[in-house]
């Protein structure tokens, strides 16, 4: 199994969505919940181009929550890079 690991960066980007979207008190445990798939399934997000082209992503706790990471198969590590809205026009998904 992988380990997952959410930055300080991605933190700050849950907290920041928590209080600008007045997400509920559960939205952390439902984070974490949505993290757990990736422990054993490392690389089951989709892939992003671009500028993120080395990142993937899910979704969840919301179908609007972009997950974004990256995996190191070396490491056997999942890294949580950052946490967006994905309705946002600057969001790792949007076209260049």
């Amino acid at each position: 199994m992988a380990s997952v690991v959410v930055s300080p960066s991605a933190r700050r980007s849950l907290e920041r969505l928590i209080q600008t979207h007045s997400l509920p008190a559960s939205t952390v445990s439902r984070f974490v919940a949505s993290l757990e798939p990736l422990a054993t399934f490392p690389a089951i997000g989709a892939s992003l181009g671009g500028h993120w082209s080395d990142y993937r992503f899910i979704l969840g706790p919301w179908p609007w929550m972009l997950i974004v990471y990256e995996y190191h198969p070396d490491q056997n590590l999942v890294g949580i890079v950052t946490v967006q809205d994905a309705r946002s026009s600057s969001a790792a998904t949007r076209p260049e």
